[in-house]
């Protein structure tokens, strides 16, 4: 289970800081892996707002953070938390910059008709503080959030807003933020440590396992936390591949390939399926291990990729179905 956190704040030990690590650091304690951007720190330039995502279902932008960082690890996460101070009842300059840039994975939804395969799954949660005590203070905030974790394949599971917290350390203050923050963690991401787990590997990583993966999380990500690695993992994924599984509106854009040690250094899995090519793949001690011996499509014509992923798709039916 990873959990993503976006801190928006310029301000390098300010109260939302604070109450961010807070969130990351009890959701540790469930077992989860944690991630945090820092808006302020990366290179993202604004949206242009030329519609070119709404065609391609990329950004035009690709000399900056966002393609090379923000969106794999968007992709990757079960659980996105942003965290803001509160600048004009909205968010900081900062992250709306980040928010912007997600304007890709909404034209990949809505104009393009791809689902991500976490999309069902992932949830999205809110973390602000103002300085002021005003009625409205997070309705701004709120409704921003909405259209954001919408735009990035989540549901809006919630927020934490405090008021009148301005100067350095006030929040580390606050009689309830403690405990505040175990319970929200707790209904978040108990249900996602019961979870079966099983890794699908081969030696890339860029072609089958990925869908393999894909599917898993696609059909039965209430129940199955799916994962994937390589043996010898490439440096990206297979683009016909990607192009059909956009056939069976399985988006794949943004992942990428990774090493099998990566993958089994996040969780420990119930369950192995390796995909039937060489490799040498770590001996897991109580593990269940599964060959499913497929073919390898790459360099194939399109067609035996269709009937590899058709395959794949067949077998994880039947494997989620236990």
């Amino acid at each position: 289970m990873f959990v993503l956190g976006i801190q928006g704040s310029p301000r390098k030990k300010g109260n939302s800081n604070y109450l961010l690590s807070l969130f990351l650091e009890q959701a540790e304690h469930l077992g989860a892996q944690t991630h945090i951007i820092s808006a302020a720190k990366k290179n993202i330039k604004p949206c242009l707002g030329c519609g070119h995502c709404e065609r391609k279902g990329f950004c035009i932008i690709q000399d900056d953070d966002m393609s090379s960082e923000v969106y794999p690890l968007i992709r990757q996460a079960d659980v996105v938390v942003a965290a803001t101070p509160i600048y004009f009842y909205n968010v900081s300059a900062q992250l709306k910059l980040l928010i912007d840039r997600c304007q890709s994975f909404w034209s990949r939804r809505y104009r393009l008709k791809l689902s991500d395969p976490k999309r069902k799954n992932r949830q999205g949660f809110l973390l602000s503080v103002g300085a002021t005590r005003g009625k409205n203070l997070f309705e701004g905030l709120n409704l921003t959030g909405k259209y954001f974790f919408d735009a990035i394949g989540a549901s809006f599971s919630g927020s934490l807003g405090y008021r009148e917290m301005e100067g350095p350390g006030e929040l580390e203050k606050h009689p309830t933020v403690l405990d505040d923050v175990k319970k929200e963690v707790t209904r978040l991401l108990v249900p996602n440590t019961q979870r079966k787990k099983i890794l699908f590997v081969c030696r890339e990583n860029t072609c089958r396992s990925q869908m393999a993966s894909a599917f898993a999380q696609f059909k039965a990500g209430g129940k199955v936390e799916a994962l994937s690695g390589g043996s010898e993992p490439s440096g990206q994924i297979n683009s016909v591949m990607e192009e059909v599984m956009a056939e069976n509106g399985v988006d794949m854009a943004f992942h990428t390939p990774r090493s099998i040690e990566d993958a089994v250094s996040e969780v420990k899995p119930d369950i192995i399926v390796t995909m039937g090519c060489e490799g040498k793949y770590p001996f897991i001690p109580d593990v269940e291990k599964i060959d499913w011996d497929l073919p390898d499509p790459s360099g194939k014509p399109i067609e035996f990729m269709r009937d590899v992923r058709d395959d794949i798709e067949k077998r994880v039916d039947s494997l989620v179905g236990k």
